[in-house]
């Protein structure tokens, strides 16, 4: 990719991350930061792989926040990045191995 391209690219990336934070008043986190990172300006997935990863991070997080609220140990501020790591880590060990 050229650099100019790239530059496009991480400068639509950073107003998009920007305008997140402003419609919602938070931090955007790591669940939020790839489902802005992964889907096109219409708001539509960039590949049906990435609906069915963004389809199971959002499950995986349904399920965490659901032991969360009856376990008060739960950590709430790592919880994006068990998922993630959860979710793309079986991810990628698919995918090398399918290629």
């Amino acid at each position: 990719m050229l650099d100019s391209n790239k530059n496009d690219a991480l400068d639509n990336i950073k107003e998009r991350f920007a305008l997140e934070e402003l419609s919602s008043g938070q931090k955007v986190g790591r669940l939020q930061l790839f489902d802005i990172t992964h889907k096109k300006k219409d708001g539509s997935p960039m590949t049906s792989e990435v609906a069915e990863i963004i389809e199971k991070l959002k499950d995986k997080k349904v399920e965490y926040e659901a032991i969360a609220s009856s376990d008060n140990f739960v950590n709430l501020d790592n919880i994006d990045n068990r998922i993630i790591t959860e979710v793309l880590g079986s991810e990628r060990l698919e995918l090398k191995f399918r290629g």
